[in-house]
Order: structure tokens, then C-alpha cells, then sequence
């Protein structure tokens, strides 16, 4: 989009802003903006920092549109605070709130366009594009859920899930213990090196890995919820049953990543350690092990989502009553959809944390490769 309709989308925003004072807010009767002064002053402030960032610079609109997001969800957060509004919430309160968005949506993409030859501040961009994306998303997220008055039974807010979240700090500890700890950090690590250690053998014995991807193939293809009552019966109802699950289905991605990996080498590479006089030992390792890298970083950054969903599922099917799958279905049944949500608020920031962790560490061995270089 260029300068000139991002000039012309500020201008929407302040006159979206403004037209907060004149529409009506709710359709149930309701005190308007004019008869509160620091809402109103806030809303007068917020349309004129949208405005003013329409006329200066690019750099410059970034910060002035940032206060003006920053204090205009303030106040339609603050309104939704009105019983008459929250749940009756009509034109004049969406204006705003799409005043909000466009000035947002503005603001982010200007930020991404932003080239700054400092390394940090240009890691600070990409840190903060995502983190504010996010953070308006459960902006609007909280307004939507308030605005049009949906049950908390079906639909929490953020903010509801947050309180039952800070909460049950201890409740969300010892079922994090037990399905990430316990079971899901387990089964990888018994996964990912079962399926690595044995497409070194495989490579090495071209009949095994013929024989093996097949088998590889079929498995993958069996559903979750076709092995957890399985290895439930076979593990009991505790961790090793969910490890289990997770060893089966971290396996086979390891072990057909790793050997896509190995054999990436090419025939002039191979022809050159055959010159040198290399062992075996010493071709795998200076070799087909350094090229395998990339591929077994892929494995490791799948298997790391799939433990986690693979472990949740099989709680379902017995578990002691701890756990994240556990309460899951606990909390669903007795409509507590706020500490379902903490849950799945728990698994998801887990589940990043994990796929990061193995992110950062490919990126240290593997700052070599291509991808990464500058």
C-alpha cells in the first residue's frame, strides 16, 4: 500500500474514532462519551494522534499511531466495563474499535517495512511485529466476546481466562509436570533417538531401510486414537502409556528425515573421502552426519508438536487424574470452558516454548547451512 492510502486510512481511523461521540454505543439506553470526561478527552486525543499520524513521517507515524492504538482500546475496553453496553454494543462502539484496527494494521505493516542496518533493533522489529499482532488479536478477541454479549459457557474472554489461569498456577503445574515432563519429553527423547540411531543402520544396510520406510509409511498413517487405548492396556494408565504413544509417533518421522539427510551426500563427496582412505566411522561423521543436519533439526521441530498432541490425545483414554488431557475433559464436562481454555493456553505456550528451544539449537549447530547466512 502506498503512503498516499495509508494517509488516507488514518484519516479513516480518526473519523472512525470521532464518530464514537455521535453514533449511539448500545442499543440498550446509555450515558454517551460526553458525559464522561476522561473517556471523551481520551477519544479526542486518540482521533487526533490518528490524524497527526497520517502528516508526519513514516518512522515517526509509527510511534504516534502506536499511542493512539494503545489508549483508543483502552477506552472501547473501558465502556465495555458499562452493562448497558457490553452484550448491546451497536455502530457507534464498532467504529471505534474498526478505527482501532485499520490504525493497528497501519502501524504493524509500516514496522515491517522498516530496514535498519543495527543487527538488535532489527531483531527487536521482528520480535515486536508478532507480539503486537497477537496482542491486537486478543484485543479483539476480548471486545467480540463482550461486545455481542456471548456466555462465558461457550466462549470465554481472555481476560476470564487469564484470572482462572493465574488461578490455578499449582493445578496448571502438576498437570504440566505430568504430560510434558513425564510423558512427553520421554517419549521424544526415546523417539527421536530410536528413530535416529536406527536410520544410521539402515544406511548403512540399504535392505533395512527398503524395508523399514514402508512400515514407516503405514504407521504414520494410524490414528492417534486408534494407538492410545492400545498402549493405555499394554503401559497402564499412567505416564509410560502416553510416552508410548509418543515413541510411536515420533519414531518414524526421525527415522525417514534422517535418512532423506544421509543421503544428500553426493557421489563427488563420497569419491573424496574414498581418495582420503576414511573409515566408515569417519565418512558418517565428517560426512553424511554434518549433511543429515538440517534434516534431523526438520524431525526434531515436527516431532515436537506431534509429542505434545500425541501425549494430550492419549489422556483421554486413562490417565491419573492429573494431567493436561485429563482436565481438559474433566473441565469440558462440567462446562468450566475458562479453565479448559487455561489449558489449552498451557499446551499451546509449552509447545512453542519446546519448538523454540529446538529452533535455537538447530540455528547453533547448523549456522553453517545456507539459510542462515546473511
Amino acid at each position: 500500500m502506498t503512503r498516499h492510502y495509508q494517509r488516507i486510512a488514518f484519516a479513516l481511523a480518526a473519523i472512525g474514532t470521532l464518530a464514537a461521540l455521535v453514533v449511539p454505543l448500545s442499543s440498550e439506553p446509555t450515558i454517551g462519551l460526553f458525559a464522561r470526561p476522561a473517556l471523551l478527552a481520551a477519544t479526542l486525543f486518540t482521533a487526533a494522534l490518528y490524524a497527526g499520524a497520517a502528516c508526519v513521517s513514516v518512522r515517526l507515524s509509527i510511534a504516534v499511531a502506536l499511542v493512539g492504538v494503545l489508549l483508543g482500546c483502552t477506552v472501547t475496553l473501558a465502556l465495555l466495563r458499562d452493562e448497558t453496553i457490553a452484550g448491546y454494543a451497536i455502530w457507534g462502539f464498532w467504529s471505534a474499535v474498526l478505527a482501532n484496527w485499520i490504525a493497528a494494521w497501519l502501524c504493524v505493516a509500516r514496522l515491517a517495512a522498516v530496514k535498519l542496518r543495527d543487527k538488535i533493533a532489527s531483531r527487536a522489529i521482528d520480535l515486536a511485529i508478532p507480539l503486537l499482532f497477537g496482542a491486537f488479536l486478543f484485543y479483539l478477541w476480548e471486545v467480540a466476546v463482550r461486545g455481542f454479549g456471548v456466555p462465558p459457557v461457550l466462549f470465554p474472554p481472555p481476560s476470564l481466562i487469564a484470572v482462572r489461569f493465574f488461578g490455578s498456577l499449582w493445578t496448571l503445574w502438576a498437570d504440566f509436570f505430568q504430560t510434558f515432563i513425564l510423558g512427553v519429553l520421554t517419549g521424544y527423547v526415546i523417539g527421536c533417538g530410536t528413530g535416529f540411531l536406527v536410520a544410521i543402520v539402515a544406511h548403512r544396510f540399504t535392505f533395512l531401510g527398503r524395508g523399514l520406510l514402508p512400515i514407516g509409511n503405514f504407521v504414520s498413517a494410524l490414528p492417534i486414537v486408534g494407538i492410545a487405548p492400545i498402549m493405555v492396556m499394554w503401559f497402564g494408565f499412567d505416564w509410560p502409556s502416553k510416552a508410548a504413544v509418543v515413541v510411536v509417533i515420533t519414531f518414524f518421522p526421525m527415522l525417514v528425515n534422517t535418512l532423506a539427510g544421509l543421503n544428500v551426500a553426493g557421489h563427488i563427496e563420497r569419491d573424496l573421502m574414498r581418495s582420503y582412505g576414511a573409515a566408515q566411522r569417519q565418512t558418517l561423521q565428517k560426512l553424511y552426519l554434518p549433511a543429515a543436519m538440517p534434516f534431523i533439526f526438520n524431525a526434531l521441530k515436527i516431532n515436537s508438536t506431534l509429542a505434545f498432541i500425541g501425549a494430550i490425545v492419549a489422556e483421554f483414554f486413562g490417565t491419573p487424574t492429573v494431567g493436561i488431557g485429563f482436565r481438559i475433559s474433566i473441565e469440558a464436562g462440567r462446562m468450566a470452558l475458562d479453565m479448559v481454555w487455561a489449558e489449552i493456553a498451557l499446551a499451546a505456550i509449552a509447545g512453542m516454548a519446546f519448538y523454540g528451544i529446538v529452533a535455537l539449537a538447530e540455528r547453533a549447530t547448523t549456522f553453517w547451512h545456507p539459510s542462515y547466512r546473511t
